[in-house]
Parts: structure tokens; sequence; C-alpha cells
């Protein structure tokens, strides 16, 4: 079944929360709007029509400047921790929720990201600039190419409006799609003003409507802190596996649905540094690459405080189950870890002195200044026989070549102990190890032709990105690895 915008029907779960839970804005009509791309996938999700895309009254409605009958725009409130410090009030400041339909058994949140201003906006415009948005939305669909848990993006639209930031920017918005958009800090704002009313409402509503089974637990908001634990354990696990830098994972950055959310100062990690600071604004390193797993924890900490109220009306049992549930996290985090690299390794077993191979792959990358990616997908193609070779793709990855051999003659004794088959693993391979990122550089090369008025290389990278593993041969080029220049891309929280 396909819809167009006007067939669709809404139903706004998140709207029939008391007033407490949002705001009701309407989004800010932005001038001059143009359709920049969208993406084929997100709109099936919807079930949308192709046709729907060319039709004005879409782009209007996508711009913020039109709603359609049954949405009920608003802008959700929550706190956060933010750097480590707790911010009492933060909220929607530049997104606003116009409603959620049902399409396909999937309930989707639409959530509109530079919709203008609302009471949230904290001095600020409420817009989001074309630079921030193109990175956004590619990110999102490359993160669902990768098969990640995330947000979605559906459009992308710009407009000639000026907005300031370092320098004078054009606005854009990006439709956001999410089951729901509800963070971490969405609960700690109930907890931290004692209302343990609203708290309690909050969590019934994510069980009742995302968690449906867990209602027949005996304690189903332990269950729910539980299952968030698991959620987040897994996609932090995937992050590390891709070489994914989310650069500022503070709670209200968090989704109670374990999904990727608020794609800002990210990056894709090219040569392999486990000390990556993506984020400019980071000074400290609080969200470098191999911080991830902790802050993960860090932050699943000030959740379980939030919810402290809910699990037990004995504040020190309460404690001992929040703390018994936090201490899954981490074997979760390392198994699913220690899955993923078996996959992107080609075994079909896992054997004891897997960890240490893997440790000792990654201390090369490192120290040979590898490319993560490239050196994954390279390693796919090769043969047993070939890993014995001292000129391969995978050796010329490294800085001193004969540095790898060394680590292959390993990697190839250990195929041999489960009489590992070249062909079928390499296809196992190349299911686990994509051929095409968002690097840095494709991103900016994109925003680049973006502001002179060319969206080609947006449209190029999001066909290869939603499907990453596949060869798309005549794109190769998409997957040359960073020119010298890219070192110097800086992005920061305005990014």
């Amino acid at each position: 079944m396909h819809h167009s915008l006007h067939t669709l029907a809404f139903d706004n779960r998140y709207a029939q929360l008391t007033g407490d839970f949002y705001t009701q804005v309407p989004p800010t009509p932005l001038p001059d709007p143009y359709l920049i791309s969208y993406s084929p996938a997100a709109a099936d999700l919807l079930e949308l029509h192709p046709d729907t895309f060319d039709q004005p009254d879409t782009l209007q409605i996508l711009a913020g400047n039109q709603t359609l009958p049954g949405m009920q725009p608003l802008a959700m409130r929550y706190a956060g921790h933010q750097f480590g410090h707790y911010v009492p009030q933060l909220g929607d400041g530049r997104a606003i929720l116009l409603g959620e339909t049902r399409a396909a058994g999937q309930h989707w949140a639409w959530h509109l990201k530079g919709a203008g201003m609302t009471p949230y906006s904290r001095h600020a415009d409420g817009r989001a600039v074309l630079r921030s948005s193109i990175r956004e939305y590619l990110a999102s669909e490359a993160m669902a190419g990768l098969g990640i848990p995330t947000t979605r993006a559906l459009s992308l639209v710009g407009s000639p409006q000026s907005v300031q930031r370092e320098q004078s920017e054009t606005a854009a918005t990006v439709l956001r799609l999410a089951p729901s958009f509800i963070r971490f800090g969405s609960f700690e704002i109930f907890y931290y003003q004692q209302q343990p009313q609203h708290l309690q409402t909050l969590a019934d509503h994510v069980i009742q409507h995302h968690h449906p089974t867990l209602t027949t637990q005996p304690q189903p908001y332990l269950a729910l802190l539980q299952h968030t634990i698991q959620r987040t354990a897994d996609l932090i696990a995937a992050w590390q596996l891709v070489g994914f830098a989310h650069g500022v994972l503070n709670t209200d950055n968090m989704s109670i649905l374990g999904l990727t959310l608020d794609y800002g100062p990210y990056g894709f990690l090219d040569q392999y540094d486990p000390n990556h600071i993506c984020n400019h604004t980071d000074q400290t390193g609080r969200y470098a690459f191999n911080a991830q797993p902790d802050i993960g924890l860090w932050n699943l900490y000030c959740l379980a405080q939030a919810l402290l109220p809910l699990l037990h009306p004995e504040p020190n049992t309460a404690t001992e189950q929040a703390q018994a549930a936090l201490q899954t996290y981490q074997p979760r985090l390392q198994h699913r870890y220690a899955t993923g690299m078996q996959h992107k390794l080609g075994l079909s077993t896992q054997q004891a002195d897997d960890t240490t191979l893997v440790a000792d792959l990654l201390t090369l990358l490192h120290t040979q200044q590898a490319d993560y990616t490239a050196f994954f997908r390279q390693l796919s193609y090769l043969t047993s026989a070939q890993m014995q070779d001292v000129d391969t793709p995978v050796h010329r990855l490294c800085r001193e070549p004969e540095a790898c051999t060394a680590w292959l003659t390993r990697y190839r004794q250990r195929l041999q102990t489960e009489h590992s088959e070249d062909t079928h693993r390499q296809t196992r391979m190349q299911q686990h190890n994509p051929k095409y990122i968002l690097r840095n550089y494709l991103a900016q090369q994109a925003i680049d032709a973006a502001e002179q008025g060319d969206y080609n290389l947006i449209n190029r990278l999001l066909t290869v990105l939603t499907d990453p593993y596949a060869e798309h041969l005549a794109e190769d080029t998409l997957a040359d690895l960073p020119p010298a220049w890219a070192s110097g891309i800086i992005v920061s929280c305005s990014s």
C-alpha cells in the first residue's frame, strides 16, 4: 500500500501526555524552501509513494510551512547531563515533533529539525544550517545502511534564509523519523523535580507503546531499565565495531530505545586511533572514541538514578536492583563486540586467544596508522595464500608492510584451525565490513558543493551509504582514502 502525505493517519501518542511533558508550538515558516534530497529507504518506512516528493505541498510540509490535518506540533521537554554536569532544563530547542503516524505495523514520530524557535531555544534562533543538516541527513541513512539502530532522515530541505553561526550560513530542515524521540534526560527532569507521578507516566508510556511485553514482568520498571541497558550496550558495541564516534554523548542525546540520536560533531575513524576526539569542543576527550563504552555506562547510571523511585519503595532495595542491572552492561557489550569482531574476521568459531588476536590487530592498526575501514575491507578480499605475500593492498595500508606480515601469519594459522574455506569466508566478511562509510572529507565535499547549489554528491553518497557492503563499482572513488587536507577538518557542537 502506498500513501501520499494526505492519506496518512496521525496517532499522536506523545501529545496525549499532559503539558508538563512538552509545549505546543507550531514550526516557523521557512522562506523559499527547495527540496535537496529525500531518502527512498526512509520513504518506504512510511509507505510513501515516490510521486509524493513531486507535489508542491509536500515541500511546504517538509519545510515546516504547512501542517497536515491531524498533526499536533510540540517541543519535547527534557533535562540532561551535558559534559558531566546536570542541566535542569533543555528540551527541543530547534526541533519540533510534528506528529506520529502508523505504517506497515510500525509507529513513526516525525521530528522536524531546524523548525524554528521553541520555549527551549535558550536565546538561539531554532534554525539548523545547511552544513549540519547535510551531516545529519547522510549520517542517519548511513548508519541505517550499516545495520546500526538509528533515527532516520526522510528529507533535506534548503532555504536562502541567512542564519548566523561562526559565519553567515543558509538555513535547512531535516525531517527525522523514529518510533520515539524520548531520551534519558526525559526521565531525569522529573526525578530532579521530584515528580514521581510524571516519571511513572513516562515510563508507562514507553512500556505500553514500545515494550508491551514488559507489562507481564513482575517489575516492569526494572525490566525497562534492564532492556535499555542491553540495547545501549548493543548500540555502543556496534559503534566501536564500525569505527563511529558520536562526539557528544550527553544524557539528552541518549535514546531510551537504544537508537543513535542527534548527529552533531560525529566522525567515522579514518586512520585507526583509539583516542580519537571528533568534537573540537570536547577539550578533555570525555567523548573520545575509546571512551564511548564507559560513557554509555555513566549515562545509564544517570538513567538508573532517575528511575529509582519506580523500582522499589525501599530506597536501599531500589539501589541494589539498579546496580545489579547495571552490572550486566559490560559483559553484554564485550560479548557483542567479540561476536562482531568474529564476523569481521570471517571466523566461524570463537576460540580462547581470539581476544589477543583482535587486540594485537588494533595495536597494529594504531602503530601503523592504517585506515580502519579500508583495512578490514581489503582483508576480506585476500585469499589465504595472499596473506604470505608482502605486497597486497592490506600490506600497503601499513607504514611498514612487514609489520603486517607477522599478524597475517597468525591470522592465517587461526583460519586453518577451523578449516576455513576462502570464498565462503570472503563473502561473509564482505557482509560485515563496509566498503563505504561517511568519511568526514566526503561530508565536507558534499557540503562545499551544496553551498554552491550542486546537490549531486549528496545523492551519490546516499546511494552507496544506504547499501555500503555492496561494491557499487561505478562509485569506487567514494571508497577512496582521505586526502591529506582531510585531517584539518574541524567539527564542533555547532556542527
